[in-house]
C-alpha cells in the first residue's frame, strides 16, 4: 500500500510547512505564521512603490522599479493560491491516496512508485536550482560592503542597486543592513512559496500521468486474457478490464481538470503578471548592458529572467507530459490486438479510440494550453522582439 504523503510528498510537506501553507496543519499558530508572512511580502512590494513619491517618475525609472515589484508581487500571488485553495490541495491528496488504495495489480502499485519518485527528483533538483538562486539574491546587495573591508578604495564604490529600488523613509544608508534583510526575508519566503507550491503541482501531474499509464497498462493486459479457452468467461474478463481501464482514464482527466479548475484563477494572473515582469526585465538587462556597466543590476535582472524561463518551461513541460501520455493511451488501444477479440470488444475498443482523440490539456481560462508549443511560441515572439 502507498501512503502518498509519507513515500512523495514529504519534501513538499516540509516546504509548505516551513511557510504555513500546509493544508492539514490549520492551527491558531499557523494563521499568525501566515498573516506575518504575507505581511512581510506585501510590504516589500509597499516600498517599492513609495519610491515613486521621492523620485521623479520617468518611464525608464518607472519600468525599473516594475520589473522588481512584480516579481515580488508573483510571489504574493503564489503564496495566496495556495492559502485560498487549502481544502482544493488538501482534496487533491485525499484524491491521490483513494485511488492507490483502489489499485490492486503490483505492477500497478510499482508505476505509481516510479511516478512519485520521479517527482521527488524534480523537486529535488528544483530546490537545488533554486536554492542557488537565492544564495546569490542574498549575497550581491552585500558584496560591495565586504569589498568595502577587504579591498577598501579611496572612492566610494557604486550604490547598491537594492537602495534604488525602495524608500523606507529612513537614512537607508544608516539602515542599510536592517533593509537588506527586510528585502531578503521577503525573497526568502517568496521563493520557498514558489517552490513549495509549484513543486506540489508538478507532483500532482506526475501522478496524474502515473494514473493515465496504468490506464494503459489495464488495456494491455484486458488482451492477454484472450487465450482463456472458455469465450463466455474470455468476455467477460476482458469487459472487467477495460471498465478498470475506463475507469482510471476517467479519474486522470478528472483529477487534471479539478486541478486547473481549483487554481485557475491565480494561473491566469501568474501568467500575466509573469509575462510582463519577463519583458521588463528583458528590457532593463538590455538597457544595462547597452548604456551601463552596473554588474550588480545587470545580475538581479538576469536571476529573474531565467527563474521565470524556468518556471515557464517546467508548467509547461509538465502540461507536455498530460497530453503526451493521455496520447498513449490511444496508441496502446490501437496497437493491442483487438481484432482477435470478441465483436463486442472491439466496439469498446473502438470508443476508447475515439475517446482518446480529444486532447486533455491543462488549460487556463481557454487562452492558454500548456505544452511544449506554447512555451516555444512565447520565446519566438521575444527573440523577435
Amino acid at each position: 500500500m502507498i501512503c502518498i504523503v509519507k513515500q512523495h510528498f514529504k519534501l513538499n510537506r516540509v516546504l509548505l510547512l516551513a511557510i504555513g501553507l500546509w493544508p492539514y496543519h490549520q492551527s491558531l499558530f499557523v494563521r499568525f505564521q501566515r498573516i506575518l508572512l504575507i505581511g512581510i511580502l506585501i510590504s516589500s512590494a509597499v516600498f517599492q512603490f513609495t519610491v515613486f513619491l521621492t523620485s521623479e517618475c520617468t518611464l525608464d525609472f518607472v519600468i525599473k522599479i516594475l520589473s522588481s515589484v512584480l516579481y515580488f508581487m508573483i510571489f504574493m500571488i503564489k503564496y495566496n493560491s495556495f492559502w485560498v485553495n487549502f481544502q482544493a490541495v488538501k482534496s487533491l491528496l485525499e484524491q491521490l491516496q483513494n485511488i492507490c488504495n483502489e489499485l490492486k495489480d503490483e505492477n500497478e502499485v510499482v508505476i505509481m512508485k516510479k511516478y512519485g519518485n520521479n517527482a521527488k527528483c524534480y523537486t529535488t533538483r528544483i530546490i537545488g536550482v533554486s536554492m542557488f538562486s537565492i544564495f546569490i539574491s542574498f549575497f550581491v546587495p552585500i558584496w560591495p560592503r565586504i569589498l568595502d573591508i577587504v579591498l577598501p578604495m579611496n572612492e566610494s564604490r557604486s550604490r547598491s542597486t537594492l537602495l534604488h529600488l525602495t524608500q523606507y523613509f529612513v537614512d537607508q544608508e544608516k539602515y542599510y543592513y536592517l533593509i537588506v534583510l527586510h528585502m531578503n526575508a521577503a525573497m526568502c519566503i517568496g521563493g520557498t512559496a514558489i517552490i513549495g507550491t509549484g513543486t506540489m503541482l508538478i507532483a500532482y501531474l506526475k501522478h496524474a500521468c502515473g494514473m493515465f499509464t496504468i490506464a494503459s497498462y489495464r488495456i494491455e493486459q484486458a488482451m492477454t486474457v484472450n487465450n482463456l479457452q472458455n469465450s463466455l468467461q474470455n468476455e467477460i474478463l476482458i469487459y472487467k478490464e477495460i471498465i478498470c481501464a475506463v475507469d482510471v482514464h476517467c479519474k486522470a482527466i478528472e483529477f487534471s481538470k479539478s486541478l486547473i479548475s481549483s487554481f485557475e484563477g491565480s494561473f491566469f494572473f501568474l501568467i500575466g503578471f509573469g509575462v510582463i515582469c519577463l519583458s521588463l526585465n528583458l528590457f532593463e538587462m538590455y538597457q544595462t548592458l547597452s548604456y551601463g556597466d552596473d554588474r550588480e543590476e545587470f545580475l538581479f535582472h538576469f536571476i529573474i529572467v531565467n527563474l521565470i524561463l524556468l518556471y515557464m518551461f517546467l508548467a509547461n513541460y509538465a502540461g507536455q507530459e498530460i497530453i503526451d501520455h493521455n496520447n498513449h493511451i490511444f496508441y496502446t488501444a490501437y496497437n493491442v490486438r483487438w481484432y482477435v477479440a470478441p465483436l463486442h470488444v472491439q466496439k469498446q475498443i473502438l470508443f476508447i479510440l475515439q475517446r482518446s482523440t480529444k486532447a486533455v490539456s491543462l488549460n487556463v481560462g481557454g487562452l492558454f494550453a500548456a505544452s511544449l508549443n506554447c512555451f516555444a511560441s512565447v520565446n519566438i515572439i521575444y527573440e523577435d522582439i
